[in-house]
C-alpha cells in the first residue's frame, strides 16, 4: 500500500528550554520534552499569590532545530499548537510569524515560506503576568504540539467537518454528512477531483458502508458528501460507541489527500418542560465542573493521568464534565469520546471587562500581574472561538458550547439591577429569590446608564459566531445573576441558560420564561443541590463545583495551595464527598463509612440510643462548598465517644463493631442522607452492612490498625503498559491493615524510569512536586513515574523508620 499523502507527527521531542525575562543564554538551554509546564517544577511560595497556587510564571523560552521535511511528497508544512500559555511569539528562522495572546485556544501556522534547509523555531512565553486568570493556568507549551505535511493539494486542519445525524426516532438509521473544504494550486485547470469516504465501525474494524463524490477543484473547493449508515451503534456515556470516518481525495485520479475523524452517532435535545434527552432518553445530567490541571503534573497532563481521574469520576456515577473556565485540550476530548462522558467546552472566563483574579465578582486588584484576556478579547475573541470550536466540533463528546462564565459581574448595571446586594436588602444571596421582580429588574436596567460594552449585544455576537459554525449544538452561559441575564439581552443569546449557584430560581426563572431550558451549570456538592433537580423535571441536571480539587483560587490563604472542593482531592484520592455522590449516581449497592471524635463535631448525642443529630435538623438545606473533616480509621481512645457516618444507597444500613449490632437505620428517615451513629470506641472491627429489602447486599469494613511497619504499593494505571505511572503508597501494619491515622515522611529513589512527582493530596502539601520526599496525608501518597524504553523500571520506597519496598514497574 502507498504511504498516505498527508504526515501527522507530534512535534514534542528534542525541545530546548530556558527561563530568561530578557533574551536567552546560549549556555542556559536544557532538553525538554513536551508538553511542558514549567512553573509545577518550582517551588511554592508565600511571595507568590495564592490564587494560582502559589507559584511563579517568569518568561520562558522554548527551541527546537530540525532539517526541512519537504520534498517531491510532501509540498506543504504546518505546525499545530493545542495551546500555550500564554502571551506566545513564534518564530521560524528569525522571522516573527505568529503572536498569540490567548493561552487556552489552538492555532495552526502555515510554515511553508519560512523553512530552510536547517530550521531553528523559537516560542518565547511571557508569562510575567501569572495571576491573569482564574485559577492555576500553567506556564509554557503545556499542550501537544503537531508537525504536518501535504501536498499541494490538501485540506486545511479542521476544515472537514463530520456530522453524525440520527434520521429515524427508532435509530434505525444514521447519516454522515461531511463537510470537507480542499485547497489547490490555482494553476490547475480542467482537472477532476473526487472524494471517497468509508465509514468504519471501530468495535468490529468492519467498513459499514462507502460513497463517492466529483467535484471541480479550485483554489478553495467545498465539497459535501452523505454516507447512510443502517442500524448504527449510538454513542453515550454507558457505551461510548464510536466509528472512524476515512477520507481520500483525488486530483485526476492521484491520491492527493487523506483525512481521518473519530465521530459517534447521538442525538441531543434540550426540552423546557423535562429537561435533557441524548438518543431519545431523558437523561439527567450528573455532571462535575473540571480545571484543566493534573496536580503533580500541573497543566501538563498526559493521558494517563487524566484516564485515571476519569474512570475514579465514572465509578462515582459521573456523565458529564464541564471544562471550567477555558476551552479543554485535545487529549482531554479524545479521552471523553472514548471513556463516555458528555462535555460542556467553555470558551471565556471574562469578555470586556475584566474579572479579580484573586477573588470573584468584579475586579477590586487592579495591577500588572492579574492583567488577563480582556485586553485582548476585543481583538482576538473571533479567532480564538473560532479556533477552538473548529478544532473540537468533531467530538461526539461535546453537547453544548458555553460562551461565558459569571460574566454578569463584571457589568454593573446588571449587578446593580438585580437588588441582591442593595444595602436594604436583608436576604441571603444563596437561598433568597430576587428582591426585584422582572419588572423593576427592567426598569433598572432601562434607568441605570450603561458604562462600556453591553452585555446582550456582546453575548449575542459570541453566540452568532458559534451558530455559523456549528448548529447542531446548544449554546449555553453559566450565569450567575440570571435574574438580570433573562431581561439584559444576554438570555436571549442562548439556547439553555446554565444557573451558577441559583438553584433557589429554579422555579422563578421557569415561571417567568418557561421558553427556556435551564441547567444548574455551577453547584454545590452537597445532596441539597441534587434533591432539587430530582424534584424538578424541567432543570436537565448539574455540574458540582467540582470534581477534582484544582490549584489556586486561595489568596490570602498560605500554605493552602488547592481548593477543598472536588469529589476527589489534587492527587486523586477519594472523599467524603465522593462517597455521598457516589450513592445517589448508582444504583449498584453501596456504603461507605468515616469517623470523627464526637468532641470535635457539635452534634446532640443520645448516647443511649447510640444516636448524633444535628442541632438544626435543617442545616443540611444550606451547606456550601466546604465539608467537615472526617477519617478513615477506626483508631482512638478506649471508651472516647465516636461519631460514625455513613453514605449509601441501600434502604437500611447497620453499624457492628466486632460482631455487636448499633443498630439498623433507614434511608427514609435520613433527609439529609447521612446514616450518624455515636459509639464509644473499642478496638476491632467497624463494620457497616447494606440491605435492600431487608437482604444483605454489601458491607464495608474499617479495622483497628498498630503502627505502620509496612509498605504497600498498588499501581493505578489502567494501562500496565503506558508511560506514566501513578503508584499509590499505603502505610501498613504488620498485620497488613491500611494505616490512616499516622504520618510518616517516605522518601523515594528510582532506577530505569523517570522521576516525575508526588503528592499527599492535602490542599497545603507545599512540598515541591519534584522533590523525592513526602509525607503521607492520611497514610498514603501518590508517586508518578515515568517508564524509559528497553529498561525495567523499579522505585524504591523508604520512611524514616526504616521501611522499604522495592517496586518493579
Amino acid at each position: 500500500m502507498n504511504p498516505s499523502p498527508r504526515h501527522t507527527c507530534l512535534f514534542n521531542h528534542d525541545w530546548l528550554f530556558q527561563l530568561n525575562e530578557e533574551h536567552p543564554q546560549p549556555d542556559d538551554w536544557n532538553p525538554i520534552t513536551l508538553p511542558h509546564d514549567w512553573s509545577i517544577s518550582l517551588p511554592f511560595s508565600e511571595q507568590y499569590d495564592g490564587a494560582t497556587g502559589y507559584l511563579p510564571g517568569g518568561v520562558g523560552w522554548y527551541k527546537k532545530t530540525f532539517s526541512n521535511p519537504l520534498s517531491n511528497k510532501f509540498k506543504r508544512c504546518f505546525i499545530h499548537f493545542d495551546g500555550i500559555y500564554n502571551n506566545s511569539e513564534i518564530m521560524l528562522n528569525g522571522n516573527l510569524i505568529h503572536k498569540q495572546n490567548y493561552g487556552y485556544s489552538p492555532f495552526v501556522l502555515d510554515v511553508t515560506p519560512f523553512l530552510n534547509d536547517n530550521n531553528e523555531i523559537v516560542v518565547k512565553v511571557d508569562r510575567r503576568r501569572y495571576v491573569d486568570s482564574r485559577w492555576y493556568t500553567g506556564s509554557g507549551i503545556y499542550r501537544d504540539v503537531e508537525l504536518i505535511l501535504t501536498g499541494d493539494h490538501y485540506s486545511p486542519l479542521w476544515s472537514n467537518i463530520i456530522e453524525a445525524k440520527l434520521e429515524q426516532p427508532d435509530h434505525r438509521l444514521g447519516t454522515i454528512n461531511q463537510s470537507v473544504t480542499l485547497c489547490s494550486p490555482e494553476t490547475e485547470h480542467s482537472a477532476t477531483g473526487r472524494l471517497v469516504t468509508q465509514v468504519i465501525d471501530l468495535q468490529s474494524l468492519k467498513v459499514v458502508n462507502e460513497n463517492r463524490t466529483d467535484f471541480t477543484p479550485s483554489a478553495s473547493t467545498l465539497v459535501n458528501l452523505s454516507i447512510e449508515v443502517k442500524q448504527p451503534h449510538l454513542w453515550s456515556p454507558d457505551v461510548p460507541n464510536l466509528y472512524r470516518v476515512v477520507s481520500k481525495i483525488y486530483i485526476n485520479d492521484i491520491w492527493v489527500d487523506e483525512l481521518k475523524v473519530q465521530t459517534g452517532f447521538r442525538s441531543i435535545e434540550f426540552k423546557s418542560e423535562s429537561g435533557f434527552y441524548l438518543n431519545g432518553e431523558s437523561t439527567i445530567i450528573k455532571g462535575v465542573c473540571l480545571h484543566h490541571d493534573g496536580g503533580i503534573v500541573g497543566a501538563a497532563v498526559p493521558d494517563e493521568i487524566w484516564v485515571r481521574r476519569l474512570n475514579k469520576l465514572k465509578a462515582g456515577g459521573v456523565n458529564a464534565i464541564r471544562i471550567a473556565h477555558n476551552p479543554a485540550s485535545k487529549r482531554l476530548l479524545n479521552l471523553c469520546d472514548q471513556l463516555g462522558f458528555l462535555v460542556q467546552d467553555e470558551f471565556f472566563d471574562e469578555w470586556d471587562n475584566p474579572k479579580d483574579k484573586r477573588l470573584n465578582m468584579n475586579e477590586r486588584h487592579h495591577d500588572f500581574i492579574s492583567r488577563g484576556y480582556t485586553e485582548h478579547f476585543l481583538q482576538d475573541a473571533e479567532r480564538d472561538l473560532k479556533n477552538t470550536l473548529s478544532s473540537h466540533i468533531n467530538h461526539p463528546c461535546i453537547f453544548m458550547w458555553s460562551i461565558g462564565n459569571e460574566i454578569e459581574w463584571t457589568y454593573p448595571r446588571n449587578v446593580k439591577a438585580t437588588g441582591f446586594f442593595d444595602a436594604k436588602w436583608d436576604g441571603n444571596y444563596f437561598w433568597s429569590l430576587p428582591p426585584h421582580s422582572p419588572d423593576q429588574i427592567q426598569q433598572h436596567l432601562t434607568e441605570l446608564p450603561s458604562i462600556g460594552a453591553d452585555i446582550g449585544q456582546t453575548a449575542q455576537q459570541l453566540s452568532r459566531w458559534v451558530k455559523q459554525l456549528d448548529s447542531t449544538r446548544p449554546v449555553t452561559a453559566n450565569c450567575i445573576l440570571p435574574s438580570a441575564s433573562y431581561l439584559s439581552g444576554y438570555a436571549d443569546a442562548l439556547d439553555v441558560i446554565g444557573f451558577s449557584y441559583r438553584r433557589v430560581v429554579y422555579d422563578y426563572g421557569h415561571e417567568h420564561y418557561p421558553h427556556l431550558p435551564i441547567i444548574g451549570n455551577e453547584n454545590l456538592p452537597q445532596w441539597h443541590e441534587w434533591k432539587a433537580v430530582l424534584e424538578r423535571e424541567h432543570v436537565a441536571g448539574l455540574f458540582l463545583w467540582t470534581g477534582i480539587n484544582y490549584m489556586g483560587e486561595s489568596h490570602g490563604k498560605w500554605p493552602v495551595r488547592t481548593t477543598d472542593s472536588g469529589l476527589l482531592d489534587a492527587a486523586g484520592f477519594e472523599k467524603p464527598s465522593y462517597a455521598l455522590f457516589r450513592s445517589l449516581w448508582n444504583d449498584t449497592p453501596f456504603v461507605r463509612g468515616f469517623t470523627v471524635s464526637a468532641n470535635e463535631t457539635d452534634y446532640v448525642l443520645d448516647k443511649t440510643a447510640f444516636s448524633a443529630f444535628e442541632k438544626d435538623p435543617q442545616a443540611w438545606k444550606t451547606k456550601l462548598w466546604v465539608w467537615d473533616k472526617r477519617h478513615t480509621h477506626w483508631n482512638y481512645m478506649e471508651n472516647e465517644w465516636v461519631v460514625v457516618e455513613a453514605y449509601s444507597n441501600c434502604d437500611e444500613v447497620e453499624l457492628a463493631i466486632s460482631g455487636l449490632s448499633f443498630g439498623r437505620l433507614a434511608l427514609n428517615d435520613r433527609d439529609d442522607r447521612v446514616f450518624r451513629w455515636v459509639v464509644p470506641f473499642e478496638h476491632g472491627a467497624l463494620t457497616l452492612h447494606g440491605f435492600n429489602q431487608g437482604e444483605l447486599v454489601t458491607q464495608h469494613t474499617i479495622h483497628t490498625s498498630e503502627t505502620a511497619t509496612k509498605l504497600s504499593v498498588a499501581d493505578e494505571t489502567d494501562d500496565k503498559q503506558a508511560d506514566y505511572r501513578q503508584l499509590v503508597i499505603q502505610l501498613k501494619d504488620r498485620v497488613g491493615r491500611d494505616v490512616t491515622h499516622h504520618e510518616h515522611q517516605l522518601s523515594f529513589d528510582v532506577e530505569g524510569c523517570e522521576w516525575i512527582g508526588c503528592d499527599n493530596g492535602h490542599e497545603a502539601n507545599i512540598t515541591p512536586h519534584t522533590d523525592t520526599m513526602i509525607t503521607t496525608y492520611q497514610g498514603r501518597a501518590l508517586a508518578i513515574v515515568k517508564r524509559r524504553p528497553d529498561q525495567q523500571g523499579q522505585v524504591t520506597i523508604s520512611t524514616t523508620d526504616g521501611v522499604t519496598l522495592t517496586h518493579l514497574l
